[in-house]
């Protein structure tokens, strides 16, 4: 005979069970055919990285500039480069660069992406460069001594403040040299060079490895503008170099100046030969020195095909 009391119980168990399996059928149908999909968050690249998954959609995306890789006037982006890199090795300003390729960010770059080095409408073919002519150059210390000032409040690229003395003699001679030897003609450019310390040469040109000359000196030694020209680079962004300094002569040849301890330019600052643009130090390298590279439409020569005879 049923009771009452079984009569729920079983009746509670059959209704249990049903909504049970509603519940789950539910759940379980809810998984199949969502109604609202989890909204899916794009945070994009940090500044100087490269994201570390790219949406299918945008793989199939072309680099920018792809379809310029390999043309005269244009150069590919690879791993470690930089916007100042890239600048030192087209022998152009990276603010102009990143300009002519409308880069809001110059802290971010695509590996193989295509980068315009000549300005819009300029004639490629016309900056080929000629070959320079050699000219032999003994290196050893200059003779006499000239005098240089600061250009500028000398403050560390790396944003510590140095002491400089207002008027420390600069050991090198601003006398220009001799005609034949000063005025270096190269096609339509034609620029006096000086030598950037005098310094001994400790290490000769090389250009895989040193891809320019570097002299001796003690901290503080003053580090002169080969030529005039203007300021386009003054820090230490460029690894490897430390406190560096990048001179723009003209459309043809850069200088740079690199492992400074105090620099005394700034960007867009226009110097003349023989002007004190920084003091030696031994930023990013073992000891004291001054790595000096004179390039010409981005590569490296040899300075000593162009400075004049000691």
């Amino acid at each position: 005979m049923m009771t009452i009391e079984s009569y729920f119980d079983m009746a509670f168990g059959r209704l249990g069970a049903a909504a049970l399996a509603l519940s789950l059928s539910t759940v379980l149908g809810g998984c199949a055919t969502p109604l609202h999909k989890a909204p899916v968050e794009d945070r994009g690249a940090r500044p100087g990285t490269v994201a570390a998954t790219v949406p299918a959609a945008d793989a199939a995306k072309p680099l920018p500039g792809a379809e310029n890789a390999g043309k005269p006037g244009y150069y590919t982006v690879k791993p470690g480069d930089t916007l100042i890199r890239v600048g030192l090795e087209s022998g152009q300003n990276w603010r102009d660069i990143a300009r002519w390729n409308n880069i809001d960010n110059p802290n971010v770059l695509e590996v193989g992406q295509v980068l315009r080095v000549v300005a819009p409408g300029a004639d490629v073919a016309a900056t080929t460069a000629r070959a320079v002519p050699p000219t032999k150059v003994e290196a050893r210390p200059l003779d006499g001594a000239g005098s240089g000032k600061p250009a500028a409040v000398a403050t560390g690229a790396s944003g510590a403040a140095s002491a400089v003395v207002a008027a420390a003699p600069a050991a090198a001679s601003t006398a220009a040299p001799t005609a034949s030897a000063a005025a270096q003609r190269d096609g339509d450019d034609d620029v006096t060079w000086g030598w950037p310390t005098a310094g001994s040469v400790t290490t000769p040109f090389d250009d895989v490895r040193t891809k320019g000359l570097v002299f001796a000196g003690k901290a503080g030694d003053p580090v002169l503008a080969a030529a005039d020209g203007r300021v386009v680079y003054a820090g230490s962004g460029l690894r490897g170099y430390g406190n560096l300094v990048i001179v723009k002569h003209n459309n043809t040849y850069i200088t740079a100046y690199a492992h400074n301890q105090t620099l005394l330019v700034k960007e867009d600052q226009v110097v003349r030969r023989g002007q004190k643009i920084a003091e030696m130090g031994s930023s990013d390298a073992e000891r004291v020195q001054l790595h000096f590279e004179l390039r010409k439409l981005g590569k490296p020569i040899d300075p000593a095909r162009l400075l004049p005879a000691r």
